[in-house]
């Protein structure tokens, strides 16, 4: 299972195992999530920062969210109470795209019970669940990192797989085409990807599609016909999580480029489309 309902939710934190909650709420242009958080969260959460929680400090040719370091990132959820074999749950209040990246990040770090709160806060306030202000202390957890536990891919792999396979752009429709870019250096996107943006996995409550929907619309292009791996990325390793999170909920999987759009760019060797069409 990759999503929890709020009612079933709700149940969980009731029983015997309640689950770890983690409020990973952000913006890339604000407000805080920190701030968002201390004005009312779902009881028991605990704030991670995005920024420097679930992504290290950007090198020289890196992304603008790369992964974290595996030590930092185990101080971060053992602060938290996340122990060995704890279940996990993650939520945002917008589209669940912030609480898709540390969903993946956990993911990748070895944790197996790692769920998002389908629809965020906003499923939970109309299911009725409370909402505090207050900051609770948990004990310190035992969770050990193993950093690799799901596969990335790196500028050279994403460069021969949108020849060969299958990576999905999934940025705005503009930003693919190389009309606008209002973050990254240079517009456009890599050679042979796809465009698919993501905010078409959700439904206009912002809970994802049925199941069905969603593999009906990746097998349209090509997902799950014999084109093998599917690479995702996004401006910054980000929302391409989202993706990676409706293709496990749709039964397909998929592998992130983590730097994104925004490594890509770095090295002006690397070429550029633009336009509608893969290029």
């Amino acid at each position: 299972m990759t999503l929890v309902d709020a009612v079933a939710l709700q149940r969980e934190l009731a029983g015997p195992n309640p689950p770890v909650l983690l409020d990973v709420r952000w913006s890339l242009t604000g407000p805080a999530g920190a701030g968002e958080y201390a004005r009312g969260h779902l009881p028991g959460a605990v704030f991670v920062d995005l920024d420097t929680g679930l992504s290290r400090p950007r090198g020289p040719g890196e992304g603008r969210h790369p992964l974290p370091h595996p030590d930092a990132l185990q101080e971060v959820l053992r602060a938290a109470g996340v122990s060995t074999g704890s279940p996990v749950v993650l939520y945002d209040a917008a589209d669940s795209t912030s609480a898709a990246r540390g969903w993946w990040v956990l993911r990748w770090a070895g944790l197996r019970d790692v769920r998002v709160l389908d629809g965020g806060l906003a499923a939970w306030v109309a299911r009725g669940g409370a909402v505090s202000t207050d900051v609770p202390a948990p004990g310190a957890g035992d969770v050990v990192v193993r950093a690799g536990a799901l596969p990335v891919l790196d500028a050279d792999a994403v460069a021969a797989l949108a020849r060969d396979g299958l990576v999905l752009d999934v940025r705005a429709p503009a930003r693919y085409r190389g009309e606008t870019e209002p973050v990254d250096p240079v517009a456009g996107h890599v050679p042979g990807a796809v465009n698919h943006p993501t905010t078409g996995h959700l439904t206009p409550s912002g809970t994802f599609l049925p199941p069905a929907r969603l593999r009906a619309g990746f097998e349209e292009l090509g997902v799950g016909q014999g084109r093998g791996t599917v690479g995702v990325y996004c401006g910054s390793g980000v929302t391409a999580a989202h993706t990676l999170l409706a293709l496990e909920v749709a039964g397909f999987s998929g592998v992130l480029y983590p730097g994104s759009w925004s490594e890509w760019v770095t090295d002006p060797a690397r070429p550029v489309a633009t336009g509608p069409g893969p290029g």
